[in-house]
């Protein structure tokens, strides 16, 4: 039986093992006989002689599936091995049964609340340890499928809720956009014959004009009290600003039913600067000063892009999602401040796109007051947030960061400086 901890790396893979079992115990003897009987039972047995030796041991790439610790040990002993263990992230989930000739109550509360999951007295009887062993790994590997389960699960939610909301904003653009469409065309078409017969009326006046130079004293009042010619010439600037006013409207009904483009199957070329104006086109309204946050100054620094594959729809919600985050940040900023400090002082939002080899990079920042270090780790969290009770669902970064990652083989990182602001990269695949 080979128990050198040298010599279990080539028995790691073995097809028959119930399970990796790392025996730390000062005692040969001990060693011996746990790992002859663990290994009768079809375990995969790693020894180590010293709590040091067990540590180092668990540096490696590969980890036991259970750790039988022994108590009394020199240097090292097993209630500082345990706590070191479960301190580690990366091993603190591997359970920790000990073994021990300790009968007081408090030994055994020591170990437990250290983390350890068991007690095995010594001497050993073989079928309590196999029994225990079995137990505590197929409590081990339930948890593993309970917690794959659930992400999955919430994975599932996220995806469910991410797909509802951008079927509801695009149902909502694409309706608006369809119901501006109608009576702007109609408009649009008839300002053309608005102009050009407006144009024979003025024509009309000014052959009269020329003709009857000496019109009757009742008609003279007429037209000098009208202004007639500033009217003539004005009309023809009214007529000119509607068609001005029709064209941006036109162009906004464009914007939105880029926006909606969610409904088109499969991936598209799309143009990103389109999807940015767009999703500017509906934030338009809270860029504007308010009573709770400055004037938002919005900072376009676009380079040349191509046309990229994605799903133009998903791409756009990613775009809402970041800078609705970046205005909320700023506003959450100014919360609770004065009057005057808020109209004294302006939010910034800078976007800056680029082209890098085969990638295209896309920035959003703000000045916000940016993430601490305590959310850092947890920003792409389903569910979490930290926006007050009612303001967040906690969603909007996760669902990003599926759309980029997941959906477009895409990275989705960040720079934050706590006080400062906050800065997103988007890098995406231009195939």
């Amino acid at each position: 039986m080979k128990t050198t901890i040298e010599n279990q790396n080539n028995s790691i893979n073995s097809a028959h093992s119930r399970g990796i079992i790392l025996v730390v115990d000062d005692n040969p003897a001990n060693l011996q006989v746990l790992s002859s009987f663990l290994d009768q039972s079809s375990f995969e047995v790693w020894a180590a002689r010293s709590g040091e030796k067990a540590l180092q041991r668990l540096e490696n790439d590969d980890l036991p599936d259970l750790i039988l610790l022994d108590v009394m040990m020199p240097g090292i002993d097993g209630f500082e091995t345990c706590k070191q263990l479960k301190s580690n992230p990366r091993v603190q989930d591997i359970p920790v049964i000990f073994m021990t000739a300790l009968s007081e109550t408090a030994d055994k509360v020591k170990g437990l609340q250290l983390g350890a999951v068991d007690y095995i007295t010594k001497p050993f009887q073989h079928e309590e340890v196999l029994v225990r062993i079995e137990n505590h790994l197929k409590l081990r590997n339930l948890t593993k499928t309970l917690i794959a389960k659930n992400a999955e699960l919430e994975q599932t939610q996220t995806q469910l809720i991410q797909a509802e909301k951008v079927a509801a904003l695009g149902q909502i653009t694409a309706g608006i956009a369809h119901e501006v469409n109608n009576p702007i065309n109609f408009i649009a078409g008839n300002l053309n014959f608005v102009e050009q017969y407006v144009k024979e009326v003025v024509s009309l006046l000014y052959l009269y004009q020329k003709h009857l130079p000496d019109p009757p004293e009742e008609i003279k009042t007429a037209i000098k009290k009208s202004e007639l010619n500033f009217l003539l010439d004005d009309l023809s600037k009214i007529i000119q600003s509607m068609q001005v006013g029709t064209d941006r409207v036109t162009e906004i009904v464009s914007y939105l039913n880029n926006f909606s483009r969610h409904r088109e199957a499969g991936k598209k070329l799309a143009n990103l600067h389109e999807g940015l104006e767009s999703t500017l086109l509906i934030l338009g309204h809270r860029f504007k000063y308010n009573a709770h946050q400055p004037t938002i100054k919005l900072v376009k620094e676009y380079g040349n892009l191509p046309l990229i594959e994605c799903f133009p729809g998903e791409i756009n919600q990613v775009f809402m999602n970041l800078i609705c985050n970046a205005i909320d940040a700023i506003e959450e900023k100014y919360k609770n401040k004065d009057i005057d400090t808020i109209s004294q002082n302006t939010g910034v939002i800078k976007i800056k796109t680029e082209t890098i080899g085969e990638q295209v990079i896309l920035r959003i920042a703000d000045n916000g007051s940016g993430i601490n270090k305590a959310d850092a780790t947890k920003i792409y969290d389903a569910f979490y947030t930290t926006k007050p009770v009612g303001k967040g669902t906690g969603l909007g970064l996760s669902i990003a960061y599926q759309i980029v990652v997941n959906n477009h083989h895409g990275k989705l990182t960040y720079d934050s400086k706590p006080g400062e602001g906050i800065e997103f990269i988007i890098e995406l695949p231009i195939r």
